[in-house]
């Protein structure tokens, strides 16, 4: 409930009053804002990572690198999980470099089937395919097989590459970290304006801090969707058309965004009487089952609601988010207002509910962390050998920080009303809005990141062996890559520079594969070049071994050359 104090006398200055005040106070939020600034740069500065997904292509029909007899009358695709289609990305792509697939691939949970027409044409075919998963994220990738006797492959110009445009990826990001500071602003502050707030005390202050949280939410909710839309089509920014923007609304992602635009406009409606003081015991209630109802759509559009426990997921999830959003919006209400508006009595009164309160929003933080992290990271190894467990890693040292810098404050709460002075409460609670903001950078490109245990289990499909290897010739220098480099389907990528290290252009590619010590002859590895120096192929490996792979790189009419690697496949 509201503290409720004698009004001091009008000839009187109350303490905080005054232009010191005003310059205190803005400094601090001036603060306040270079530490989210702060959050947000440590989000940006981490390395980039591939696109992040759940779903992983687990088997296919026909098989990747096969040579069939006859044409197959449809491609099926089987992934991990459940995923959803991107208009006109899954394709198949005939020898002669025009596409073969028939109308719109049909999806069924897991399971794609792409009907192919019967042009009786023999030789290597291309299947091009981008999809989402069920946590909202692109998966892409192709693999090729062959009719009758494998031919060269569909020219590079017949299928885009499904890359992720980076300017979307980052922007991305900062939508995320926007929406978290935008709730932070306006959750925390909410809870004190309506149980802790002092009547004396003017609102103008943070109701400009709560109505900039929500101007944050709708901007970072508005922009989401739009980024949406070519980050799962893999275009550029203003890539968006009639038929992506439906798309990605008819999307369980769409769905939650836009119930949350709506109980946005429902909170705004409550807020009015609330930030003028008048609102009653029933819009207080209503105004928190409002926002909890908005706080689980952002679980329901990411990773949890493609959980092994979806339901746990999504609960703990939302519970995670509330405690953020409670303990590091009310320590904005102490460092920008009440420690500098307050009088004595005042504080008297807030600081000990604050303490527990802000006790409680970490417990939760931490119990709803813990539980996440035992859900998404699964295994021990998986903590310290994926991006998403290092990043879990980063946050709980950072996360360790804070609470011994939140111990400390609640130390010098028992120090303020014992009579000790105010400064270095000042000072702990800045630090901790600090280290905070840093954290929420973290989050923000925690959402982004393929979690912990399907990063392991995609590496477990995929095999653990790698091989890379630099092959010099007097023309030219090429990287070679084989992945997993052990026994079964394998991708091999290559890429050619000249004598200077830059890029070099390839007029034509050739690659066989042999095991001399089997007396395995030469196979030929279909290649596909994706750029003027990049090229790649699949072949499959039905045996371990020293294999002995060779290059002929022709760059002109006249000028080739070939190139040895002995791969290791285990």
């Amino acid at each position: 409930m509201a503290v409720m104090t004698r009004r001091p006398s009008p000839h009187a200055p109350s303490p905080g009053t005054g232009p010191a005040r005003g310059r205190s106070v803005a400094t601090r939020l001036s603060l306040l804002l270079l530490a989210l600034v702060a959050g947000a740069f440590a989000a940006l500065a981490l390395p980039a990572a591939p696109a992040s997904a759940h779903a992983v292509l687990d088997s296919s029909n026909p098989i990747g690198n096969s040579v069939l007899q006859v044409a197959p009358a449809e491609v099926v695709l089987t992934f991990t999980e459940s995923v959803r289609k991107v208009p006109d990305r899954v394709r198949v792509i005939g020898p002669d470099g025009k596409r073969v697939d028939r109308g719109d691939a049909s999806f069924d949970g897991r399971v794609v089937t792409i009907s192919v027409e019967q042009t009786g044409a023999r030789g290597t075919y291309l299947v091009s395919y981008r999809v989402i998963s069920a946590d909202s994220h692109p998966v892409s990738g192709g693999f090729t097989y062959s009719v009758g006797a494998p031919s060269t492959t569909p020219p590079s110009d017949a299928v885009e590459e499904e890359a992720d445009n980076p300017t979307v990826a980052t922007g991305t990001k900062v939508v995320r970290y926007i929406g978290y500071v935008g709730l932070v602003l306006l959750v925390g502050p909410v809870l004190v304006l309506s149980l802790l707030w002092p009547a004396r005390l003017s609102r103008s202050g943070p109701s400009g801090v709560v109505w900039s949280g929500m101007g944050l939410v709708t901007l970072a909710t508005l922009a989401g969707i739009w980024l949406q839309v070519p980050y799962t089509s893999g275009g550029g920014l203003f890539d968006v058309s009639g038929e992506t923007l439906r798309n990605v609304l008819s999307s369980t992602f769409g769905t939650a965004h836009l119930i949350r635009l709506g109980l946005l406009v429902a909170i705004a409606l409550l807020l009015r009487p609330l930030l003028r003081g008048e609102t009653g015991r029933v819009d207080q209630i209503l105004l928190a089952v409002l926002g909890g109802a908005a706080l689980f759509t952002w679980p329901i559009a990411g990773h949890p609601a493609a959980s092994p426990v979806a339901a746990v997921s999504v609960v703990v999830d939302a519970v995670h988010l509330a405690s953020m959003a409670v303990w590091l919006g009310g320590l904005v209400m102490l460092l920008a207002f009440l420690l500098r508006q307050a009088n004595d009595r005042e504080l008297g009164a807030i600081l000990p509910i604050w303490s527990r309160w802000a006790a409680l929003a970490v417990s939760a933080l931490v119990l709803a962390g813990t539980v996440q992290a035992l859900i998404e990271v699964g295994t021990p190894d998986a903590l310290v050998s994926t991006t998403y467990g290092r990043l879990i890693i980063a946050k709980v040292v950072l996360f360790g920080a804070v609470v011994a810098v939140a111990a400390y404050s609640r130390k010098l709460v028992r120090d303020r009303l014992a009579g000790g002075g105010p400064r270095r409460l000042r000072r702990a609670v800045g630090v901790e809005l600090g280290i905070t903001a840093v954290v929420l950078g973290l989050t923000a490109v925690l959402v982004q990141t393929t979690p912990a245990r399907t990063a392991a289990a995609n590496e477990e499909l995929s095999g653990p062996g790698y091989y890379s290897a630099t092959l010099n010739s007097n023309l030219f220098n090429l990287q070679v890559e084989v992945d997993p480099a052990r026994k079964g389907n394998n991708s091999v990528h290559l890429y050619a520079y000249d004598q200077a290290n830059k890029p070099l252009p390839v007029v034509e590619w050739k690659g066989t594969a042999a095991l001399p010590a089997n007396e395995v002859a030469p196979v030929d590895i279909p290649l596909l070049p994706l750029t003027d120096n990049h090229a790649t192929g699949e072949i499959t490996l039905p045996l371990e071994g020293d294999w002995e792979f060779r290059f002929t790189i022709r760059i002109s009419e006249i000028d080739q050359a070939t190139v040895t690697a002995i791969v290791p496949i285990k």
